[in-house]
C-alpha cells in the first residue's frame, strides 16, 4: 500500500452543501437561513452569543504579563553530577547521554547535595553555592556562552 493509494472509507465523506443555487438544489431561495432578520441578511459578528455575555467577557483577565526574553533552563544538582559522572570534563552532551537533562535548553547547576569528584563541569550557568562545592571538590566550573 502507498499514500496515493489511501483514500476515505466508503460513506465516511459527503459533498458539500451549495446554497442559494436554485430550487432544483434544493437549497435555493432563502438557502436555509429562514425569512428576513439580521441572521439571514448579515454574517453574525463573530463571537457574538445572542446577548448573552461574551466568553471573551465572562472569563477574568490575569494580572501581570509573561516575558517574552525569559531563559528556561535545564536545571542539575551537583548530588546528580556527583552520582553518575566519576572524573574528568562533564559537559551538555554527557549530561544529555546519561539523562540529566534536555536537548535544546542551556543548563544551570545547581548545589543540592554535595559533591566530592573534581569535575570539569561547563554549564551555561551556576549558582554562586554550586560553583563553591564544585570549586571546593577541586574541580572546576565553566561558563558557556
Amino acid at each position: 500500500m502507498k499514500l496515493h493509494h489511501l483514500k476515505p472509507a466508503p460513506g465516511s465523506r459527503r459533498d458539500r452543501k451549495r446554497v442559494g443555487r436554485g430550487k432544483a438544489a434544493g437549497q435555493g431561495k432563502t438557502a436555509g437561513r429562514g425569512t428576513k432578520g439580521y441572521k439571514a441578511r448579515h454574517q453574525p459578528k463573530q463571537g457574538f452569543e445572542g446577548g448573552q455575555m461574551p466568553l471573551a467577557r465572562r472569563v477574568p483577565k490575569l494580572k501581570g504579563f509573561t516575558n517574552p526574553n525569559r531563559v528556561e533552563y535545564s536545571a542539575v544538582n551537583v548530588r546528580r553530577l556527583s552520582e553518575v559522572f566519576d572524573e574528568g570534563e562533564v559537559g551538555q552532551e554527557d549530561m544529555h547521554a546519561r539523562g540529566l537533562v534536555r536537548r535544546g535548553r542551556p543548563v544551570k547547576v545547581l548545589a543540592q547535595g554535595e559533591i566530592d569528584k573534581p569535575l570539569t563541569v561547563r554549564a551555561h550557568a551556576f549558582s554562586e553555592a554550586a560553583r563553591a562545592k564544585i570549586e571546593g571538590a577541586g574541580g572546576v566550573a565553566e561558563v558557556l556562552r
